[in-house]
């Protein structure tokens, strides 16, 4: 959960890198978060005639900022432009890649920052 936090503090630092623990536990977070809000709008009977959740979707604005930043740093861990996150396929294989080992051109390398 500590990595969540991290992504929301660092809401729009778009400089440095992310390890793939970072990102994937902020996704995961994020999926937990609208599937939960989902649930409640459903029990509370919200909006029946559509299918979106409001309340879910209200959250997605809030975090889109953190979670585009989150993505643009994950692409500069494994050495790659913050543009990579539009094409579709290739930011999900460079997603899953480890990160480059050592400094690269984008920061220090954040698994030996967290050693320390």
């Amino acid at each position: 959960m500590s990595y969540y936090w991290d992504v929301l503090r660092k809401y729009a630092e778009f400089d440095g890198r992310a390890r793939r623990s970072e990102y994937w536990y902020f996704v995961l977070f994020n999926y937990i978060i609208i599937f939960g809000l989902s649930i409640i709008e459903g029990l509370l009977g919200f909006f029946d005639e559509t299918d979106q959740s409001f309340l879910a979707s209200i959250y997605q604005l809030v975090v889109l900022i953190p979670y585009i930043a989150v993505s643009i740093r994950r692409m500069h861990d494994v050495n790659k432009s913050g543009w990579f996150i539009l094409i579709p396929i290739y930011n999900f294989i460079l997603a899953v890649t480890e990160g480059t080992r050592g400094d690269n051109k984008y920061g220090s390398d954040p698994k030996r920052a967290e050693n320390k």
